[in-house]
């Protein structure tokens, strides 16, 4: 991987997880120091969703219709609502200056046939930040890699190779992003990088707490921590195919919907709110630790809203029992806001002419420059690229103002 050296570029980062909760935003600058990258985080923002685009979101998941209308208000709405994102990004996180945004938008659809990824759709159009901050805006970056025989996913490869290899010499490390899906990025002391979406992160969680108590999750994992694992359900659950197919692999909630949790409950006995809670939160810790058992993973570095989960994390301690477990709190990046410090990684790559996709991770032909650049309020004047060859990624102190 290369990357242009020189000065810092500071940056936005914008990312609405499968969750749907909202938008999360990050600021930083980035440079090259040698074979490092420097990312200095300026701090983080969770935006809430205005209820009722979350609600018309949801509503337009799989298995659900959505018409080409919907779609186009959809991405208008998003958009917008990313627009205004930035702006705060901006002015409450960079002091008032920045050079790009970079937005990972919106993922409503992510198309696996036959274990193959062949489209993927990300709401928020673009121009709708550049038209608010008057900010360049790098976005779409997922397709490009599809384009290229890969999954788009997980995307966290990139930055997960270069954050983790110090640490993997001491034995295989493993990141971890519990959002609606979960996806790990295994780190091995030597060889190629292996990223994969696991299976449901919340996602089946999410479905059950909304329908049980009205609210968007299990907050504080407390249904769960009140329930019993039903073995038939998590049996029923486990059969599923997604969970023994090999990586590059990649799954999304046009899966893991409430209807596939409608056809996992039925022929059962009756299954109790709290039961179910604490069978779903299960489900997730040990599918997630079957793969970590597979690549003999020595530490566990854990981010997204799932690490805010009690009952998850004490899950995935008792199927973990020899795994050292940590959040990314721990080594400098805020659980709650890796995504949106990942956008910013791969905005500033794209922005300097650098492959930003990891193909042994997500199974694309070769590496790709990812995304698409709308320009700002002035002409697009790009860096020129360098090629410095950069293996790691150190996250620093939080930078001063310019």
């Amino acid at each position: 991987m290369t990357v242009l050296s020189g000065t810092g570029v500071r940056i936005i980062g914008l990312i609405s997880g499968t969750s749907i909760d909202g938008i999360d935003v990050a600021a930083a600058e980035l440079r090259a120091d040698g074979d490092t990258v420097v990312l200095s985080p300026l701090g983080q923002l969770e935006i809430p969703y205005p209820e009722p685009l979350r609600e018309d979101l949801l509503a337009a998941l799989p298995p659900n219709p959505c018409d080409a209308e919907q779609l186009t208000k959809l991405d208008t709405l998003v958009g917008q609502a990313f627009a205004e994102a930035a702006a705060r990004g901006v002015e409450e996180l960079a002091g008032g200056e920045a050079d790009v945004v970079a937005s990972l938008g919106q993922t409503v659809f992510h198309w696996v046939e036959d274990g193959t990824a062949r489209g993927t759709l990300q709401l928020g159009n673009p121009a709708w930040i550049a038209e608010r901050t008057g900010l360049p805006v790098v976005a779409d970056l997922r397709v490009r890699d599809v384009a290229a025989g890969g999954h788009g996913a997980p995307l966290a490869s990139t930055m997960d190779a270069l954050w983790l290899r110090e640490m993997a010499t001491l034995g295989p490390v493993a990141a971890l992003n519990i959002g609606g899906i979960a996806n790990i990025t295994v780190v091995p002391a030597d060889g190629a990088v292996l990223a994969y979406d696991t299976g449901p992160g919340n996602a089946l969680m999410d479905i059950a707490a909304q329908r049980a108590t009205g609210r968007h999750a299990d907050i504080d994992g407390a249904l769960a921590l009140r329930g019993t694992v039903r073995p038939d359900l998590l049996a029923k659950l486990l059969l599923d195919p997604y969970y023994a197919a090999a990586p590059p692999k990649s799954t999304g909630k046009e899966l893991f919907h409430g209807a596939y949790l409608d056809a996992a409950l039925d022929g059962l006995p009756p299954v109790g709110a709290e039961d179910l809670l604490a069978t779903l939160t299960e489900l997730t810790a040990v599918t997630i630790a079957a793969e970590c058992r597979r690549h003999d993973i020595t530490t566990l570095i854990v981010s997204g809203g799932g690490a805010d989960n009690p009952a998850l994390m004490a899950a995935l301690t008792r199927n973990l029992p020899g795994t050292a477990l940590k959040t990314s709190d721990d080594h400098g990046l805020p659980r709650a806001g890796k995504e949106a410090y990942l956008t910013i990684l791969l905005g500033w790559l794209t922005w300097s002419g650098v492959p930003g996709n990891l193909p042994s991770a997500t199974g694309a032909r070769g590496h790709r420059l990812l995304g698409s650049i709308t320009p700002g309020a002035g002409p697009l004047r790009l860096p020129a690229p360098h090629t410095s060859t950069v293996t790691r990624l150190r996250v620093a102190a939080k930078t001063g103002e310019r």
